[in-house]
């Protein structure tokens, strides 16, 4: 998961949360963070055809809906945030076996999604 300061300009690591606690985790975020909308990685293969895990995140993005009807979801594009996630890691010199931490190249690569997403609304 990652955030972005109040003007969004800049995204930020926050979290790496199971997905079975992900809901849990974003309700009791926004009990104590103002939270204007949720930018969801939305799986595509590299063709841009939809990846087998779509379904399970509109399964998610559907039942945040009907909880939390006040807060939109953006779909954003995700491929090759994984690939990025790693460029950035070893650029920043994380070890190999840093690098092989899940957990951190999914907090990176959802960082790089809110990233992409808020420069292409500055555009």
């Amino acid at each position: 998961m990652a955030v972005t300061d109040p003007l969004q300009i800049i995204a930020g690591g926050l979290a790496t949360v199971a997905t079975s606690q992900l809901m849990k985790f974003l309700e009791e975020y926004m009990e104590r963070e103002d939270v204007e909308m949720l930018v969801v990685g939305e799986p595509k293969q590299p063709n841009g055809q939809p990846s087998e895990n779509l379904q399970r995140v509109r399964q998610f993005v559907d039942n945040w809906k009907n909880k939390h009807p006040q807060v939109p979801v953006v779909y954003y594009d995700e491929r090759f945030t994984s690939v990025l996630a790693h460029q950035a890691m070893i650029q920043g010199g994380l070890r190999r076996k840093a690098r092989q931490d899940k957990a951190l190249v999914d907090e990176i690569s959802a960082t790089i999604i809110l990233q992409s997403f808020l420069e292409s609304r500055r555009k």
